[in-house]
Protein backbone atom coordinates (compact mmCIF):
# COMPACT_ATOMS: atom_id res chain seq x y z
CA UNK A 1 0.00 0.00 0.00
CA UNK A 2 1.25 3.91 -0.45
CA UNK A 3 2.69 5.63 2.29
CA UNK A 4 0.57 8.18 1.60
CA UNK A 5 3.30 10.65 0.35
CA UNK A 6 3.35 10.98 -3.42
CA UNK A 7 6.30 9.62 -5.07
CA UNK A 8 8.33 11.19 -7.96
CA UNK A 9 6.02 8.82 -10.30
CA UNK A 10 3.19 10.43 -9.22
CA UNK A 11 2.28 13.99 -10.82
CA UNK A 12 -0.25 16.99 -10.02
CA UNK A 13 -1.62 19.93 -12.06
CA UNK A 14 -3.57 22.51 -11.55
CA UNK A 15 -6.47 23.06 -14.04
CA UNK A 16 -8.96 26.11 -13.88
CA UNK A 17 -12.47 25.99 -15.36
CA UNK A 18 -14.65 28.68 -16.10
CA UNK A 19 -17.86 28.67 -14.36
CA UNK A 20 -19.13 31.65 -15.59
CA UNK A 21 -18.75 35.05 -16.54
CA UNK A 22 -16.89 35.89 -13.36
CA UNK A 23 -16.30 32.49 -11.62
CA UNK A 24 -13.27 30.50 -12.22
CA UNK A 25 -12.67 26.87 -10.22
CA UNK A 26 -9.26 26.15 -9.32
CA UNK A 27 -9.25 22.32 -9.24
CA UNK A 28 -5.86 20.23 -8.63
CA UNK A 29 -5.41 17.20 -10.32
CA UNK A 30 -3.22 14.01 -9.00
CA UNK A 31 -2.44 10.90 -10.97
CA UNK A 32 0.09 8.54 -11.79
CA UNK A 33 -2.10 7.07 -14.43
CA UNK A 34 -4.49 9.82 -16.75
CA UNK A 35 -6.15 6.85 -17.41
CA UNK A 36 -7.07 5.52 -14.27
CA UNK A 37 -10.86 5.36 -12.89
CA UNK A 38 -11.87 9.44 -12.31
CA UNK A 39 -12.23 10.58 -8.35
CA UNK A 40 -14.03 13.88 -7.51
CA UNK A 41 -13.22 14.76 -3.74
CA UNK A 42 -15.25 18.14 -2.85
CA UNK A 43 -14.82 19.74 0.53
CA UNK A 44 -17.09 21.17 3.52
CA UNK A 45 -17.64 24.71 4.82
CA UNK A 46 -14.82 26.78 5.90
CA UNK A 47 -12.88 24.73 3.85
CA UNK A 48 -10.96 24.61 0.59
CA UNK A 49 -9.49 21.57 -1.48
CA UNK A 50 -6.02 21.75 0.75
CA UNK A 51 -7.79 19.57 3.11
CA UNK A 52 -7.55 16.34 0.86
CA UNK A 53 -3.28 17.05 -0.34
CA UNK A 54 -0.31 19.28 0.67
CA UNK A 55 1.79 20.23 -1.18
CA UNK A 56 4.29 17.85 -0.52
CA UNK A 57 2.24 14.72 -1.22
CA UNK A 58 0.63 14.15 2.40
CA UNK A 59 -3.09 13.09 2.17
CA UNK A 60 -6.07 11.27 0.46
CA UNK A 61 -5.67 12.60 -3.25
CA UNK A 62 -1.80 11.39 -3.59
CA UNK A 63 -2.37 8.57 -1.56
CA UNK A 64 -5.51 7.39 -4.49
CA UNK A 65 -3.15 8.89 -7.51
CA UNK A 66 -0.34 5.83 -5.92
CA UNK A 67 -3.03 3.44 -6.87
CA UNK A 68 -3.79 4.36 -9.95
CA UNK A 69 -6.52 6.80 -9.62
CA UNK A 70 -7.22 9.67 -11.26
CA UNK A 71 -8.18 12.04 -8.34
CA UNK A 72 -9.75 15.53 -9.22
CA UNK A 73 -9.85 17.98 -5.91
CA UNK A 74 -11.63 21.22 -6.52
CA UNK A 75 -11.35 24.67 -4.82
CA UNK A 76 -14.98 25.06 -4.44
CA UNK A 77 -16.18 28.84 -5.54
CA UNK A 78 -14.38 31.58 -3.70
CA UNK A 79 -12.14 29.38 -1.89
CA UNK A 80 -8.89 28.36 -2.24
CA UNK A 81 -6.92 29.37 -5.59
CA UNK A 82 -10.56 30.01 -7.13
CA UNK A 83 -11.59 33.51 -7.97
CA UNK A 84 -12.63 36.01 -7.09
CA UNK A 85 -12.25 35.10 -3.53
CA UNK A 86 -15.24 35.17 -1.08
CA UNK A 87 -15.77 39.07 0.30
CA UNK A 88 -18.39 41.49 0.82
CA UNK A 89 -20.35 41.03 -2.77
CA UNK A 90 -19.79 36.93 -2.66
CA UNK A 91 -23.91 36.35 -3.07
CA UNK A 92 -23.99 32.82 -3.49
CA UNK A 93 -25.22 29.53 -1.14
CA UNK A 94 -26.04 26.25 -1.04
CA UNK A 95 -28.62 25.90 -3.79
CA UNK A 96 -25.94 26.90 -6.10
CA UNK A 97 -23.64 24.75 -5.17
CA UNK A 98 -26.25 21.99 -5.43
CA UNK A 99 -27.60 23.30 -8.75
CA UNK A 100 -24.34 24.62 -10.34
CA UNK A 101 -21.43 24.02 -9.21
CA UNK A 102 -20.95 20.07 -8.18
CA UNK A 103 -23.16 19.43 -11.59
CA UNK A 104 -20.42 21.66 -13.50
CA UNK A 105 -17.81 19.69 -11.84
CA UNK A 106 -18.93 16.31 -12.42
CA UNK A 107 -19.46 17.23 -16.43
CA UNK A 108 -15.82 18.93 -16.72
CA UNK A 109 -14.44 15.76 -14.87
CA UNK A 110 -16.50 13.39 -17.80
CA UNK A 111 -15.52 15.39 -20.03
CA UNK A 112 -11.65 15.57 -19.47
CA UNK A 113 -11.84 11.90 -18.65
CA UNK A 114 -14.54 10.92 -21.82
CA UNK A 115 -16.12 9.02 -19.02
CA UNK A 116 -19.77 8.97 -17.45
CA UNK A 117 -18.24 6.72 -14.10
CA UNK A 118 -16.69 8.22 -11.05
CA UNK A 119 -16.05 8.26 -7.44
CA UNK A 120 -16.94 10.72 -5.42
CA UNK A 121 -15.33 11.47 -1.64
CA UNK A 122 -16.40 14.44 0.39
CA UNK A 123 -15.99 15.64 3.75
CA UNK A 124 -17.94 17.26 5.89
CA UNK A 125 -20.85 19.55 4.78
CA UNK A 126 -19.12 18.68 1.39
CA UNK A 127 -20.90 15.59 1.70
CA UNK A 128 -24.37 17.08 2.37
CA UNK A 129 -24.11 19.20 -1.09
CA UNK A 130 -22.75 16.48 -3.24
CA UNK A 131 -25.83 14.11 -1.93
CA UNK A 132 -27.94 16.53 -2.19
CA UNK A 133 -27.01 17.68 -5.44
CA UNK A 134 -27.34 13.95 -6.48
CA UNK A 135 -30.88 13.89 -5.00
CA UNK A 136 -31.84 16.50 -8.02
CA UNK A 137 -29.39 15.18 -10.72
CA UNK A 138 -29.02 11.38 -10.38
CA UNK A 139 -28.40 10.70 -14.06
CA UNK A 140 -25.57 13.47 -14.26
CA UNK A 141 -23.18 10.43 -14.24
CA UNK A 142 -22.77 7.11 -12.92
CA UNK A 143 -21.28 7.38 -10.11
CA UNK A 144 -19.30 4.54 -8.63
CA UNK A 145 -19.78 5.25 -4.49
CA UNK A 146 -20.08 7.86 -2.26
CA UNK A 147 -16.69 7.91 0.46
CA UNK A 148 -18.01 9.92 3.38
CA UNK A 149 -15.70 11.40 6.18
CA UNK A 150 -17.36 12.89 9.36
CA UNK A 151 -20.67 13.81 6.91
CA UNK A 152 -23.73 14.50 9.18
CA UNK A 153 -27.35 15.98 8.24
CA UNK A 154 -27.22 17.63 11.55
CA UNK A 155 -25.31 17.82 14.79
CA UNK A 156 -27.76 16.58 17.90
CA UNK A 157 -25.14 16.06 19.97
CA UNK A 158 -24.71 18.24 23.44
CA UNK A 159 -22.00 18.84 25.28
CA UNK A 160 -19.25 21.70 26.07
CA UNK A 161 -17.22 21.19 22.84
CA UNK A 162 -20.74 21.65 20.71
CA UNK A 163 -21.39 24.86 22.99
CA UNK A 164 -18.25 26.22 22.49
CA UNK A 165 -18.15 25.67 18.67
CA UNK A 166 -21.95 26.11 17.92
CA UNK A 167 -24.01 27.89 19.96
CA UNK A 168 -20.80 30.69 20.94
CA UNK A 169 -18.67 29.97 17.36
CA UNK A 170 -20.98 29.71 14.58
CA UNK A 171 -24.30 31.28 16.42
CA UNK A 172 -22.93 33.76 17.78
CA UNK A 173 -19.25 35.24 16.63
CA UNK A 174 -20.46 34.42 12.90
CA UNK A 175 -23.39 36.79 12.76
CA UNK A 176 -22.06 39.77 14.12
CA UNK A 177 -18.90 39.05 11.95
CA UNK A 178 -21.04 38.68 9.06
CA UNK A 179 -22.57 42.16 9.52
CA UNK A 180 -19.63 43.73 9.87
CA UNK A 181 -17.67 42.55 7.11
CA UNK A 182 -20.81 41.31 4.75
CA UNK A 183 -19.08 37.26 5.12
CA UNK A 184 -17.91 35.11 7.81
CA UNK A 185 -13.78 35.64 7.68
CA UNK A 186 -13.47 32.24 9.21
CA UNK A 187 -9.70 32.96 8.55
CA UNK A 188 -9.31 35.62 10.94
CA UNK A 189 -11.36 33.76 13.30
CA UNK A 190 -9.14 30.84 13.53
CA UNK A 191 -12.74 29.07 12.37
CA UNK A 192 -11.31 27.44 9.69
CA UNK A 193 -8.96 27.29 6.55
CA UNK A 194 -11.58 29.14 4.66
CA UNK A 195 -14.29 31.92 4.53
CA UNK A 196 -17.84 31.86 3.80
CA UNK A 197 -20.83 33.79 2.19
CA UNK A 198 -23.66 35.42 4.12
CA UNK A 199 -25.80 33.05 1.88
CA UNK A 200 -23.81 29.81 2.77
CA UNK A 201 -23.89 30.40 6.18
CA UNK A 202 -27.50 31.47 6.41
CA UNK A 203 -28.61 28.40 4.10
CA UNK A 204 -26.65 25.99 6.24
CA UNK A 205 -28.15 26.89 9.33
CA UNK A 206 -31.74 26.66 7.59
CA UNK A 207 -30.79 22.60 7.04
CA UNK A 208 -29.47 22.30 10.88
CA UNK A 209 -32.15 23.75 12.39
CA UNK A 210 -35.13 21.61 10.43
CA UNK A 211 -35.93 18.27 11.08
CA UNK A 212 -36.52 18.13 7.22
CA UNK A 213 -34.14 18.32 4.32
CA UNK A 214 -35.49 20.43 2.30
CA UNK A 215 -34.21 23.60 0.02
CA UNK A 216 -34.78 27.16 1.66
CA UNK A 217 -35.07 28.10 -1.83
CA UNK A 218 -37.99 26.07 -3.74
CA UNK A 219 -38.75 24.06 -1.49
CA UNK A 220 -37.22 20.70 -2.89
CA UNK A 221 -37.57 17.41 -0.44
CA UNK A 222 -33.74 16.44 -0.60
CA UNK A 223 -34.60 13.72 2.63
CA UNK A 224 -37.25 11.89 0.35
CA UNK A 225 -35.37 12.20 -2.84
CA UNK A 226 -32.54 10.27 -1.60
CA UNK A 227 -35.35 7.81 -0.17
CA UNK A 228 -36.68 7.46 -4.00
CA UNK A 229 -33.61 6.91 -6.13
CA UNK A 230 -31.32 4.04 -5.31
CA UNK A 231 -27.89 5.19 -4.10
CA UNK A 232 -24.71 3.96 -4.71
CA UNK A 233 -22.63 2.21 -1.97
CA UNK A 234 -22.00 4.17 0.76
CA UNK A 235 -18.83 4.09 2.75
CA UNK A 236 -19.35 6.69 5.81
CA UNK A 237 -16.04 7.40 7.98
CA UNK A 238 -15.77 9.69 10.98
CA UNK A 239 -13.66 10.04 14.24
CA UNK A 240 -13.80 8.28 17.82
CA UNK A 241 -12.33 11.52 18.64
CA UNK A 242 -14.79 14.01 16.71
CA UNK A 243 -17.08 15.16 19.65
CA UNK A 244 -19.63 17.83 17.39
CA UNK A 245 -19.00 18.56 13.96
CA UNK A 246 -19.03 14.59 12.99
CA UNK A 247 -20.15 12.68 15.78
CA UNK A 248 -20.32 9.10 14.99
CA UNK A 249 -23.97 9.30 16.60
CA UNK A 250 -25.03 11.52 13.85
CA UNK A 251 -22.74 10.44 11.17
CA UNK A 252 -24.65 7.12 11.68
CA UNK A 253 -27.71 8.66 11.40
CA UNK A 254 -26.77 10.25 8.05
CA UNK A 255 -26.51 6.95 6.38
CA UNK A 256 -29.97 5.66 7.93
CA UNK A 257 -31.23 8.35 5.77
CA UNK A 258 -30.10 7.34 2.49
CA UNK A 259 -31.80 4.22 0.41
CA UNK A 260 -28.92 1.79 -0.07
CA UNK A 261 -27.97 -1.43 -0.32
CA UNK A 262 -24.19 -1.12 0.23
CA UNK A 263 -23.89 1.28 3.01
CA UNK A 264 -21.04 1.02 5.74
CA UNK A 265 -20.30 3.05 8.49
CA UNK A 266 -17.19 3.06 10.87
CA UNK A 267 -16.24 4.98 13.64
CA UNK A 268 -11.99 5.27 13.33
CA UNK A 269 -10.21 5.25 17.11
CA UNK A 270 -8.37 2.69 19.22
CA UNK A 271 -11.30 0.23 20.13
CA UNK A 272 -11.94 -0.59 16.98
CA UNK A 273 -8.17 -1.62 16.05
CA UNK A 274 -6.61 2.10 14.81
CA UNK A 275 -3.70 4.37 16.13
CA UNK A 276 -5.84 7.29 16.47
CA UNK A 277 -9.13 8.77 17.84
CA UNK A 278 -9.39 10.74 15.41
CA UNK A 279 -11.36 14.17 15.25
CA UNK A 280 -13.02 16.08 12.49
CA UNK A 281 -10.21 17.44 10.48
CA UNK A 282 -6.90 14.54 11.06
CA UNK A 283 -9.54 12.40 10.00
CA UNK A 284 -7.87 13.53 6.49
CA UNK A 285 -4.81 14.78 7.46
CA UNK A 286 -3.04 13.35 9.68
CA UNK A 287 -0.21 11.63 9.29
CA UNK A 288 -0.73 8.62 9.76
CA UNK A 289 -3.91 8.01 8.12
CA UNK A 290 -2.05 6.79 5.30
CA UNK A 291 -0.73 3.70 6.68
CA UNK A 292 -3.89 3.16 9.01
CA UNK A 293 -7.07 3.86 7.62
CA UNK A 294 -6.93 4.50 3.89
CA UNK A 295 -5.97 1.28 3.09
CA UNK A 296 -9.26 0.02 4.26
CA UNK A 297 -11.11 3.11 2.00
CA UNK A 298 -8.50 1.71 -1.33
CA UNK A 299 -10.12 -1.72 -0.17
CA UNK A 300 -13.51 -0.97 -0.77
CA UNK A 301 -13.12 0.78 -3.60
CA UNK A 302 -11.36 -2.11 -5.28
CA UNK A 303 -13.86 -4.70 -4.19
CA UNK A 304 -16.63 -2.42 -5.74
CA UNK A 305 -14.76 -1.49 -9.14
Amino acid sequence: MPSGYFRAMTDNESIYLKLSRTDILHVKRWYTDRNGPAVLLIHGSIENGRIFYSENGKGLAPYLAELGYDVFVPDLRGRGKSTPAIGRHSDFGQMDMVNTDIPFLIESVKEIKQTRTMWIGAHSWGGNLALASYARFPEVADIAGFILFGVKRRVTVWNMERILKMNIGWRTMAPVAIAIKGYLPAKDLKMGADNETRGMVRDTNFWMDSSLWTDSRDGFDYGSALKKVVVPPVLSLTGAGDRVLGHPRDCGEMLNLLNTTDGTFRSIGKATGHRHDYDHIDLVTHKDAGKDHFPMIAEWMSARS
